[in-house]
């Protein structure tokens, strides 16, 4: 018994030493560790920029060493088997909304909470801090290493009809992402969540099954053409729909150490560069979802907010043990500059 143990132990370790070593031969050999990077949204988004800043890069600095494969629009993976993909290490880095990470780490359901940010600035006080980088590093256990948190924007309710109050969402079909904590908003409004993969939304509103969505940016709604099939949308800013820059932990720990720091170093700047952009592409999404006509853009005044945020306050209540109070409190702290 002793032996067979013994044998299996040797095998595990024969096979995690031919893993590294093959990663870093592959670089020495004189060609390029190729990194696919798949997502599901445009190239003119916050995330597809960043994606194309980034293949660019390294491309600059890493020259052949490394190659960035970009497939955007889900050319190559929709967001439910993208993650699946990341795993098997058919893709070395995804870019997914934090609502699809639920499963992973319960302390990312955070950024699901609603009216937990004030803005932007917010966000990124609070994903630079302590609390924030905790969460990046909380998968690891499932072979998922957080490198960046990447801007998308704050959410906007959409729908066939003007959701100004609450109640105005009883009843509707409202499409979410994978996300408990946002299906328990909808529940909230006396609404009826349906998880729906992005890429088929559009099809989702043209036809009915759903009424509207319940949180996405400017960026998106514009560049998926939902305003084509929606007749209004609210400004509610009810949320963060921030990604988190994720890849295989195994991968990224075997490549060579020089590589993998430069990777590092451009991954700080695209991340900077993402996020000090995004707020403009979405504002410019707006104004172009407006010049296209066709569309009400309802914008809320301070009691309505209010309303919403009372609204919904049960959620936060609802899942403050699973994230973490304290993570919680962090998180409100950051809304003080």
């Amino acid at each position: 018994m002793r032996q067979s143990r013994l044998f299996h132990a040797l095998i595990a370790i024969s096979c995690a030493l031919a893993f590294t070593v093959s990663s870093h031969a592959f670089a020495a050999d004189g060609q390029p560790i190729v990194i696919k990077f798949s997502h599901v949204v445009a190239n003119d988004t916050p995330k597809g920029e960043g994606a194309q800043l980034l293949q660019k890069m390294v491309k600059e600095r890493l020259g052949d060493k490394v190659k960035i494969e970009v497939y955007p629009n889900s050319s190559l993976y929709d967001d439910t088997k993208g993650l699946n993909a990341l795993l098997t290490g058919d893709v070395q880095l995804l870019a997914p909304s934090m609502a699809k990470l639920g499963q992973y780490s319960k302390s990312v359901q955070l950024f699901d909470l609603p009216f937990l940010f004030d803005d932007l600035d917010a966000v990124t006080r609070f994903e630079q801090g302590d609390g924030g980088q905790k969460i990046l590093q909380s998968m690891e256990g499932h072979n998922i290493l957080g490198l960046a948190y990447w801007h998308n924007g704050m959410r906007q309710f959409t729908a066939n009809q003007p959701l100004v109050v609450p109640r105005d969402a009883r009843g509707l079909k409202l499409r979410v992402e994978p996300s408990n904590v946002l299906a328990a908003q909808v529940n909230e409004l006396h609404a009826i969540p349906r998880k729906m993969a992005f890429g088929e939304v559009y099809q989702g509103m043209q036809t009915g099954v759903v009424d509207g969505q319940a949180g996405n940016t400017w960026s998106n709604i514009y560049s998926q053409k939902w305003n084509e099939v929606q007749s209004d949308m609210t400004e509610s800013n009810s949320g963060v729909l921030d990604y988190m820059l994720i890849t295989n932990a195994k991968f990224w720990n075997s490549l060579p150490d020089d590589v993998r720091s430069e990777l590092d170093d451009i991954i700080a700047e695209v991340t900077k560069t993402v996020n000090d952009k995004a707020g403009e592409l979405n504002e410019q999404a707006k104004q172009q979802i407006i010049d296209a006509g066709g569309t009400e853009i309802h914008e809320l005044d301070a009691d309505q907010v209010k309303e919403w945020r009372e609204a919904m306050t049960p959620v936060i209540e609802q899942f403050s043990d699973e994230i973490g109070p304290d993570l919680i409190k962090a998180a409100q702290q950051s809304n003080k500059s």
